[in-house]
Protein backbone atom coordinates (compact mmCIF):
# COMPACT_ATOMS: atom_id res chain seq x y z
CA UNK A 1 0.00 0.00 0.00
CA UNK A 2 1.63 3.42 -1.07
CA UNK A 3 0.60 6.21 1.24
CA UNK A 4 1.64 9.83 0.19
CA UNK A 5 2.77 12.24 2.99
CA UNK A 6 2.60 16.30 2.76
CA UNK A 7 3.32 18.51 5.29
CA UNK A 8 3.22 22.36 5.26
CA UNK A 9 3.01 23.08 9.52
CA UNK A 10 5.52 25.83 9.21
CA UNK A 11 8.37 27.04 6.91
CA UNK A 12 9.30 23.46 4.88
CA UNK A 13 6.96 22.18 2.18
CA UNK A 14 7.32 18.71 2.27
CA UNK A 15 6.13 15.50 0.08
CA UNK A 16 7.41 11.96 1.15
CA UNK A 17 6.18 8.17 -0.49
CA UNK A 18 5.66 5.42 1.92
CA UNK A 19 5.19 1.75 1.25
CA UNK A 20 3.41 -0.15 3.92
CA UNK A 21 3.91 -3.58 2.57
CA UNK A 22 8.19 -3.35 2.10
CA UNK A 23 8.11 -0.91 5.06
CA UNK A 24 10.11 1.42 3.69
CA UNK A 25 10.36 4.94 1.91
CA UNK A 26 10.36 5.45 -1.52
CA UNK A 27 11.37 8.83 -2.60
CA UNK A 28 10.37 12.05 -0.61
CA UNK A 29 11.24 15.96 -1.60
CA UNK A 30 11.64 19.28 0.92
CA UNK A 31 11.76 22.95 -0.20
CA UNK A 32 13.13 24.98 2.49
CA UNK A 33 11.58 28.94 3.06
CA UNK A 34 15.12 30.20 5.07
CA UNK A 35 16.05 32.06 1.99
CA UNK A 36 12.56 33.35 1.73
CA UNK A 37 12.18 34.25 5.58
CA UNK A 38 15.73 35.58 6.26
CA UNK A 39 15.55 38.97 5.18
CA UNK A 40 12.86 39.64 8.32
CA UNK A 41 14.44 37.41 10.62
CA UNK A 42 11.87 35.14 11.03
CA UNK A 43 9.28 33.17 9.49
CA UNK A 44 6.34 35.41 8.11
CA UNK A 45 3.06 32.89 8.18
CA UNK A 46 1.45 34.99 4.89
CA UNK A 47 4.47 34.69 2.90
CA UNK A 48 4.86 31.03 4.64
CA UNK A 49 1.48 30.06 2.97
CA UNK A 50 1.70 31.84 -0.12
CA UNK A 51 5.56 30.02 -0.87
CA UNK A 52 3.62 26.41 0.23
CA UNK A 53 0.49 27.35 -2.70
CA UNK A 54 4.03 27.21 -4.96
CA UNK A 55 5.75 24.39 -4.36
CA UNK A 56 3.08 21.75 -3.19
CA UNK A 57 2.28 20.60 -6.78
CA UNK A 58 5.66 20.32 -8.38
CA UNK A 59 6.82 18.55 -5.17
CA UNK A 60 4.17 16.13 -5.31
CA UNK A 61 4.74 15.72 -9.05
CA UNK A 62 9.20 15.19 -8.63
CA UNK A 63 8.49 12.49 -5.58
CA UNK A 64 6.43 10.36 -7.81
CA UNK A 65 8.66 10.85 -10.26
CA UNK A 66 11.83 9.83 -8.59
CA UNK A 67 9.48 6.67 -6.52
CA UNK A 68 8.53 5.39 -10.15
CA UNK A 69 5.21 5.30 -9.54
CA UNK A 70 1.51 6.87 -10.99
CA UNK A 71 -1.05 8.76 -9.09
CA UNK A 72 -2.94 6.03 -9.41
CA UNK A 73 -0.84 3.93 -7.11
CA UNK A 74 -1.17 6.24 -4.22
CA UNK A 75 -4.02 3.85 -1.63
CA UNK A 76 -3.97 6.47 1.28
CA UNK A 77 -2.92 10.39 1.30
CA UNK A 78 -2.13 11.64 4.97
CA UNK A 79 -1.10 14.99 5.71
CA UNK A 80 -0.30 17.76 9.00
CA UNK A 81 -3.80 19.06 10.33
CA UNK A 82 -2.01 20.46 13.21
CA UNK A 83 -0.17 21.71 15.39
CA UNK A 84 1.53 24.73 13.28
CA UNK A 85 0.57 27.67 11.15
CA UNK A 86 -2.88 27.78 10.28
CA UNK A 87 -2.62 29.08 6.43
CA UNK A 88 0.29 27.03 6.04
CA UNK A 89 -1.96 24.13 7.21
CA UNK A 90 -4.61 24.83 5.19
CA UNK A 91 -2.34 24.92 1.93
CA UNK A 92 -1.37 20.94 2.83
CA UNK A 93 -4.71 19.99 3.96
CA UNK A 94 -6.65 21.53 0.94
CA UNK A 95 -4.54 19.97 -1.77
CA UNK A 96 -4.31 16.75 0.30
CA UNK A 97 -8.25 16.03 0.64
CA UNK A 98 -8.83 17.01 -2.84
CA UNK A 99 -6.14 14.85 -4.04
CA UNK A 100 -7.69 11.96 -1.90
CA UNK A 101 -11.04 12.92 -3.24
CA UNK A 102 -10.29 12.84 -6.51
CA UNK A 103 -8.11 9.10 -6.36
CA UNK A 104 -10.93 7.74 -4.45
CA UNK A 105 -8.68 7.22 -1.63
CA UNK A 106 -9.22 8.26 1.86
CA UNK A 107 -7.20 11.04 3.44
CA UNK A 108 -6.14 10.79 6.92
CA UNK A 109 -5.41 14.34 9.18
CA UNK A 110 -2.01 13.36 10.96
CA UNK A 111 -0.39 15.43 14.16
CA UNK A 112 3.08 16.63 13.44
CA UNK A 113 4.67 15.87 16.14
CA UNK A 114 3.73 12.24 15.68
CA UNK A 115 5.44 12.32 12.82
CA UNK A 116 8.75 13.81 14.35
CA UNK A 117 8.02 11.16 17.07
CA UNK A 118 8.43 7.96 14.61
CA UNK A 119 10.60 9.62 12.45
CA UNK A 120 13.33 7.27 13.86
CA UNK A 121 11.56 4.20 12.67
CA UNK A 122 12.55 5.21 8.77
CA UNK A 123 16.63 4.39 10.02
CA UNK A 124 18.57 1.36 9.07
CA UNK A 125 17.96 0.78 12.49
CA UNK A 126 14.95 1.47 14.11
CA UNK A 127 13.71 1.24 18.01
CA UNK A 128 11.28 -1.28 19.16
CA UNK A 129 8.47 -0.17 21.31
CA UNK A 130 7.96 0.53 24.31
CA UNK A 131 10.59 3.14 24.64
CA UNK A 132 11.10 6.76 25.82
CA UNK A 133 11.02 9.62 23.48
CA UNK A 134 12.44 13.19 23.66
CA UNK A 135 10.68 15.29 21.17
CA UNK A 136 12.65 18.36 21.08
CA UNK A 137 11.51 20.60 17.94
CA UNK A 138 10.44 24.03 17.57
CA UNK A 139 8.12 25.34 20.13
CA UNK A 140 7.55 21.87 22.00
CA UNK A 141 10.04 20.38 24.23
CA UNK A 142 7.96 17.09 25.60
CA UNK A 143 9.18 13.80 26.93
CA UNK A 144 6.92 10.83 26.37
CA UNK A 145 6.38 7.21 26.92
CA UNK A 146 5.68 5.68 23.87
CA UNK A 147 3.83 2.38 24.18
CA UNK A 148 2.88 1.89 20.25
CA UNK A 149 1.67 4.03 17.31
CA UNK A 150 -1.14 6.45 18.73
CA UNK A 151 -0.09 5.21 22.21
CA UNK A 152 1.80 7.96 24.29
CA UNK A 153 1.76 9.37 27.64
CA UNK A 154 3.04 12.13 28.54
CA UNK A 155 6.00 12.13 31.17
CA UNK A 156 7.13 15.49 31.46
CA UNK A 157 7.28 19.14 29.31
CA UNK A 158 8.82 23.02 29.11
CA UNK A 159 6.14 25.20 31.16
CA UNK A 160 7.69 28.04 29.34
CA UNK A 161 9.95 28.51 26.58
CA UNK A 162 10.88 25.16 24.16
CA UNK A 163 14.33 24.41 23.82
CA UNK A 164 13.98 25.36 20.09
CA UNK A 165 12.47 28.72 21.03
CA UNK A 166 15.15 29.26 23.91
CA UNK A 167 17.85 28.77 21.31
CA UNK A 168 16.24 31.05 18.56
CA UNK A 169 15.90 33.73 20.99
CA UNK A 170 19.29 33.30 22.32
CA UNK A 171 20.86 34.21 18.69
CA UNK A 172 18.45 37.02 18.14
CA UNK A 173 20.24 38.30 21.57
CA UNK A 174 23.34 37.34 19.86
CA UNK A 175 23.00 39.43 16.86
CA UNK A 176 22.77 35.95 14.68
CA UNK A 177 21.07 35.68 11.58
CA UNK A 178 18.08 33.18 10.98
CA UNK A 179 17.30 30.89 11.24
CA UNK A 180 19.12 30.85 14.59
CA UNK A 181 19.13 28.03 16.36
CA UNK A 182 21.28 26.23 13.75
CA UNK A 183 23.79 29.25 13.89
CA UNK A 184 24.25 29.57 17.36
CA UNK A 185 24.87 25.81 17.29
CA UNK A 186 27.80 26.15 15.00
CA UNK A 187 28.71 30.22 16.85
CA UNK A 188 28.74 27.42 19.53
CA UNK A 189 31.47 24.69 18.60
CA UNK A 190 34.58 27.57 18.42
CA UNK A 191 33.47 29.07 21.78
CA UNK A 192 34.61 27.64 25.12
CA UNK A 193 31.62 26.55 27.81
CA UNK A 194 32.63 27.27 32.03
CA UNK A 195 33.90 30.56 31.37
CA UNK A 196 30.41 32.34 31.42
CA UNK A 197 27.92 30.55 34.55
CA UNK A 198 24.71 30.26 33.22
CA UNK A 199 21.82 28.63 35.28
CA UNK A 200 20.63 25.13 34.23
CA UNK A 201 17.12 25.43 35.08
CA UNK A 202 14.76 22.43 36.95
CA UNK A 203 17.54 20.32 36.26
CA UNK A 204 17.20 19.09 40.40
CA UNK A 205 12.94 19.81 40.38
CA UNK A 206 12.62 16.12 41.19
CA UNK A 207 10.44 15.62 38.65
CA UNK A 208 10.57 15.50 34.79
CA UNK A 209 9.30 19.04 34.11
CA UNK A 210 11.67 21.96 32.38
CA UNK A 211 12.05 25.21 31.86
CA UNK A 212 14.45 27.31 29.51
CA UNK A 213 12.98 30.68 29.15
CA UNK A 214 14.98 31.77 32.52
CA UNK A 215 18.36 31.48 30.41
CA UNK A 216 17.41 33.46 27.58
CA UNK A 217 16.94 36.04 30.60
CA UNK A 218 20.54 35.13 31.70
CA UNK A 219 22.20 35.57 28.57
CA UNK A 220 20.85 38.87 28.11
CA UNK A 221 21.73 40.29 31.17
CA UNK A 222 25.56 39.11 30.54
CA UNK A 223 25.46 40.30 26.99
CA UNK A 224 25.17 43.92 28.70
CA UNK A 225 28.56 44.05 30.32
CA UNK A 226 30.72 46.81 28.41
CA UNK A 227 33.33 45.11 25.83
CA UNK A 228 31.43 42.52 24.07
CA UNK A 229 33.61 40.57 21.79
CA UNK A 230 33.34 37.62 18.64
CA UNK A 231 35.35 35.55 21.12
CA UNK A 232 32.94 36.33 24.00
CA UNK A 233 29.65 35.67 21.82
CA UNK A 234 30.87 32.09 20.95
CA UNK A 235 32.25 31.55 24.75
CA UNK A 236 28.51 32.70 25.59
CA UNK A 237 27.17 30.35 23.39
CA UNK A 238 28.79 27.57 23.87
CA UNK A 239 28.04 27.82 28.04
CA UNK A 240 24.30 28.35 26.76
CA UNK A 241 24.55 24.90 24.66
CA UNK A 242 26.14 22.97 27.50
CA UNK A 243 23.41 24.45 29.54
CA UNK A 244 20.08 23.00 27.47
CA UNK A 245 22.01 20.20 26.64
CA UNK A 246 22.68 19.08 30.48
CA UNK A 247 18.80 19.73 31.30
CA UNK A 248 17.67 17.41 28.82
CA UNK A 249 20.09 14.89 29.43
CA UNK A 250 19.48 14.90 33.00
CA UNK A 251 15.62 14.72 32.30
CA UNK A 252 15.96 12.02 29.21
CA UNK A 253 18.10 9.77 32.21
CA UNK A 254 15.51 10.31 34.78
CA UNK A 255 12.42 9.76 32.29
CA UNK A 256 14.56 5.98 31.65
CA UNK A 257 14.94 5.52 35.06
CA UNK A 258 11.16 6.55 36.22
CA UNK A 259 9.73 3.83 33.24
CA UNK A 260 12.52 1.43 33.96
CA UNK A 261 13.06 1.52 30.12
CA UNK A 262 16.43 0.93 28.25
CA UNK A 263 15.38 2.60 24.66
CA UNK A 264 15.48 6.58 24.45
CA UNK A 265 14.51 7.77 21.23
CA UNK A 266 15.14 11.65 20.38
CA UNK A 267 13.51 13.70 17.35
CA UNK A 268 12.60 17.33 16.26
CA UNK A 269 15.10 19.86 14.95
CA UNK A 270 17.40 20.06 18.10
CA UNK A 271 17.97 16.40 17.77
CA UNK A 272 20.61 17.30 15.43
CA UNK A 273 22.64 19.39 17.32
CA UNK A 274 25.60 17.42 18.00
CA UNK A 275 26.70 18.53 21.17
CA UNK A 276 23.41 16.73 22.51
CA UNK A 277 23.84 13.55 20.73
CA UNK A 278 27.75 13.29 21.88
CA UNK A 279 26.15 13.74 25.63
CA UNK A 280 23.46 11.26 25.04
CA UNK A 281 25.79 8.91 23.57
CA UNK A 282 28.60 8.81 26.22
CA UNK A 283 25.90 8.37 28.92
CA UNK A 284 24.10 6.08 26.98
CA UNK A 285 27.63 3.65 26.42
CA UNK A 286 28.21 4.37 30.36
CA UNK A 287 24.31 3.37 31.31
CA UNK A 288 23.98 0.81 28.88
CA UNK A 289 20.87 1.86 27.01
CA UNK A 290 20.17 2.62 23.71
CA UNK A 291 19.48 5.77 21.87
CA UNK A 292 18.30 6.12 18.41
CA UNK A 293 17.96 9.58 16.12
CA UNK A 294 16.33 9.79 13.07
CA UNK A 295 18.66 10.98 10.13
CA UNK A 296 19.70 14.32 9.68
CA UNK A 297 16.89 15.09 6.82
CA UNK A 298 13.99 13.48 9.12
CA UNK A 299 15.28 15.97 11.97
CA UNK A 300 13.49 18.99 10.53
CA UNK A 301 9.96 18.84 9.22
CA UNK A 302 9.50 16.89 6.11
CA UNK A 303 7.01 14.82 4.26
CA UNK A 304 8.58 11.31 4.72
CA UNK A 305 7.69 11.55 8.80
CA UNK A 306 3.89 12.25 8.20
CA UNK A 307 4.28 9.70 5.05
CA UNK A 308 5.31 6.98 7.73
CA UNK A 309 3.13 8.20 10.47
CA UNK A 310 -0.25 7.60 7.97
CA UNK A 311 1.60 4.38 6.58
CA UNK A 312 1.37 2.96 9.95
CA UNK A 313 -1.94 4.09 10.53
CA UNK A 314 -3.48 3.20 7.57
CA UNK A 315 -1.51 -0.46 7.93
CA UNK A 316 -3.24 -0.89 10.82
CA UNK A 317 -6.74 -0.28 9.87
CA UNK A 318 -7.30 2.77 12.44
CA UNK A 319 -7.40 5.88 11.43
CA UNK A 320 -11.44 6.63 11.71
CA UNK A 321 -13.86 8.17 9.24
CA UNK A 322 -13.49 10.98 7.69
CA UNK A 323 -16.02 13.26 5.74
CA UNK A 324 -13.95 15.10 3.64
CA UNK A 325 -14.13 18.55 5.07
CA UNK A 326 -11.12 20.56 5.16
CA UNK A 327 -10.00 21.63 9.06
CA UNK A 328 -6.57 22.26 10.44
CA UNK A 329 -5.74 22.26 14.59
CA UNK A 330 -2.93 25.01 15.06
CA UNK A 331 -3.11 24.12 18.35
CA UNK A 332 -3.33 20.11 19.34
CA UNK A 333 -1.83 18.68 22.20
CA UNK A 334 -0.39 15.33 21.31
CA UNK A 335 -1.59 14.05 24.81
CA UNK A 336 -4.75 13.93 23.08
CA UNK A 337 -3.80 12.01 20.44
CA UNK A 338 -4.79 8.31 20.30
CA UNK A 339 -5.48 5.52 17.91
CA UNK A 340 -8.96 5.21 17.08
CA UNK A 341 -10.34 2.11 18.92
Amino acid sequence: MLILGIESSCDETGIGLYDTDAQRLLAHRVHSQIALHALYGGVVPELASRDHVRRIVPLYRETLAAAGVAPADIAGVGYTCGPGLAGALLVGAAFAESLAAGLGVPALPIHHLEGHLLSPLLSADPPRFPFVALLVSGGHTQLMRVEGVGHYTLLGETVDDAAGEAFDKTAKLLGLDYPGGPVLARLADGGSPGRFKLPRPMIHSGDLQMSFSGLKTAVLTTTQSAGWTTEDAADLAAEFQEAVTEVLVSKSLAALRETGLRTLVVAGGVGANRRLRASLDAHAQKRRFRVHYPELEYCSDNGAMIALAAGLRFAAGKYGKRDGRIAVRPRWPLAELQMPA
